[in-house]
């Protein structure tokens, strides 16, 4: 439980400072296996995979996102030469929307419920404890605030492009497009099999 959380943590903060759109989503995905282990330290196994499962959703989606970002954008990875993308990419930018939301554990959709059972369990189990679920809570934010930052600096703002790549800019074809729907439905709805 205490490798789980010092590796979540550990990776929240590389992400936190990190500019490449990917390497954002690399170092979220090993904070978020840090969780996963966290969980399993404490003896919570089936909410360990749980969340593996949530996460595959949810991360999935926003590794195909950065990837249609980076077709559209002609290989760009640094999140300071975007901005304002939703103008160019609407379903781009609303499945990613979806997905920043889901991993920050917003309320009714897939990561709240795993990331909510692996928080309590962190604090109510018998091989949890207070400072685990405190640790735990703060990677949460963690988690919250990078993806923000990314989703924000991405798709928000005064466009940062070059004015040739600003001209081209546009949303993929269906190809692209549909994965990224279909993912977002189950980063909305995955989080419910693991009610009672």
């Amino acid at each position: 439980a205490v490798i789980g959380a010092a590796t979540a943590v550990m990776a929240a903060s590389i992400a936190m400072v990190q500019n490449d759109i990917k390497r954002v989503l690399a170092y979220s995905t090993v904070s978020q296996l840090g969780y996963m282990f966290l969980a399993c330290g404490v003896g919570a196994y089936a909410v360990g995979v749980f969340h593996l499962m949530t996460h595959a959703f949810f991360k999935a989606l926003l590794f195909l996102g950065a990837g249609s970002v980076m077709h559209a954008l002609h290989g760009e990875l640094d999140m300071w030469k975007m901005g304002n993308l939703r103008k160019y990419m609407p379903v781009t930018h609303k499945t990613f929307l979806v997905g920043t939301l889901a991993i920050a554990g917003v309320p009714g959709l897939a990561g709240f419920f795993s990331k909510d059972e692996i928080l309590w369990y962190t604090f109510a189990s018998a091989n949890g404890s207070p400072i685990l679920w405190v640790v735990g809570t703060i990677v949460a934010g963690m988690t919250a605030f990078y993806m923000t930052r990314m989703l924000l600096v991405t798709f928000y703002g005064d466009s940062r492009m070059d004015p040739h790549t600003e001209e081209h800019v546009h949303e993929n074809p269906r190809t692209m497009t549909v994965p990224l729907v279909v993912l977002v439905v189950r980063a909305i709805v995955g989080g419910y099999a693991g009610l009672p």
